[in-house]
């Protein structure tokens, strides 16, 4: 759950991280990593992954090296990886909601600027494969000698957006505060691990945005923790708000999961009484990767039966302390009978809210029920009920259910 202590000066910018918040850097480094370590052989764990995010490249090889006892130096590691690296950029994906928090800020005419360890070359190249974005930064703030965890980026980041420290006491204090540079309040920072540090070594109030789960934790000098950027709340610092959401729902650009349905951990039915229709995890690490946890809804089909509302959670499942993500869909409608094995599909149309810890069986299976009641009001809008009949449901001789 994102939380915030309460903010009371102007924001006139914003400064965002660019690898693991606006773009999923990490997927395409574990690919790239799990490929070529295997000529060494060696086999990438991942272990390494919260070691090298947010580093330089020379960092990162280093640390690589090291780790995995390679027989190569750094820069032998880096001329080997870096043009396999460069093919891949073109393959980067944004992250859920980086698209859609880009867009609303440049079209409300707030400046915003990029931090990154990476070069200006290669930022240039991983956001040039994102319609307008290149367009929508004032500033790239990497042409600095002292990488994060130095607070050098974001100070330069704040001078190229033209914000100058010494004057920016004179904006009136009237709404709420964002990043603060000494005794001057800017705008806000939106980053990713290292960042939190820097940031608050630059005297800047930050909002980290974590991309390796359960690590809520290790932000504790952060001023707000968000689940992912579609939990982003403008109007807490001031910003407009966004106006997508739609009673209580917010719409995403579908995605698509399917599979045999398969025994869970037996809490559903017997613990809950929610009888939810499990879904492997092994085949799509991948897909799950790419979006974060938390509570979503859409359509789901069964070979045999029909086409149903439902309504699902990603993730960790917080109350049972889950060891692995999970995939746990709740089909809207009383069967009569279990259906494991049979044909599920599913297609993810909207977002409901992030995953969260609750202090009760009581409390959590109230809002299980509280999601349900949100997803089958909104799946009756026309925004999301025209998805009911997209052909990767009815492929298979699905028939409508009621």
């Amino acid at each position: 759950m994102s939380m915030a202590k309460p903010f009371r000066k102007l924001v006139s910018c914003v400064i965002l991280d660019l690898d693991g918040t606006l773009l999923n850097t990490d997927g395409i480094v574990s690919d790239v990593l799990s490929v070529f370590l295997v000529k060494y052989g060696k086999q990438w764990d991942g272990k390494a992954a919260q070691k090298i995010v947010g580093r330089t490249p020379y960092e990162a090889a280093a640390v690589i090296v090291e780790d995995y006892g390679l027989p190569i130096s750094t820069d032998e590691l880096l001329a080997q990886i870096t043009p396999i690296f460069s093919e891949k950029w073109c393959n980067i994906k944004a992250q859920p909601g980086a698209r859609r928090l880009i867009n609303h800020l440049r079209c409300h005419g707030v400046p915003m600027a990029l931090a990154s360890n990476s070069s200006k070359e290669n930022i240039e190249t991983k956001i040039s494969y994102h319609q307008g974005w290149k367009e929508s930064f004032s500033f790239y703030g990497d042409q600095v000698t002292s990488p994060k965890p130095s607070p050098e980026i974001y100070l330069e980041a704040a001078k190229g957006l033209k914000v100058d420290p010494s004057s920016c006491l004179l904006l009136k204090i009237h709404s709420n505060v964002i990043i603060t540079t000494a005794n001057s309040y800017v705008g806000l920072i939106i980053i990713s691990r290292p960042g939190v540090t820097a940031g608050k070594a630059a005297g800047m109030e930050v909002i980290a945005v974590p991309s390796l789960p359960k690590q809520t934790h290790i932000f504790t000098s952060a001023d707000e923790v968000i689940n992912s950027l579609l939990d982003l709340q403008p109007e807490k610092w001031g910003l407009p708000a966004f106006e997508d959401w739609i009673e209580g729902t917010l719409p995403i650009e579908p995605w698509y999961i399917g599979g045999p349905v398969i025994k869970g951990f037996g809490r559903g039915s017997k613990v809950l009484g929610i009888p939810t229709a499990n879904l492997s995890t092994e085949d799509y690490s991948a897909i799950l990767s790419e979006h974060p946890s938390g509570v979503y809804f859409g359509w789901a089909g069964l070979a045999t039966r029909g086409v149903y509302k439902m309504v699902m959670s990603i993730g960790w499942n917080p109350y049972f302390n889950n060891t692995e993500k999970t995939i746990e869909p709740w089909l809207l409608h009383d069967f009569n009978e279990d259906f494991y094995g049979e044909d599920l599909r599913l297609a993810i149309v909207g977002y409901i809210r992030p995953e969260a810890n609750f202090p009760s069986l009581e409390s959590l299976v109230a809002k299980i029920h509280e999601d349900r009641e949100i997803a089958e009001r909104a799946l009756e809008l026309p925004q999301y009920s025209k998805y009911r009949d997209d052909p990767y449901l009815n492929s298979s001789p699905l028939q409508q259910g009621s």
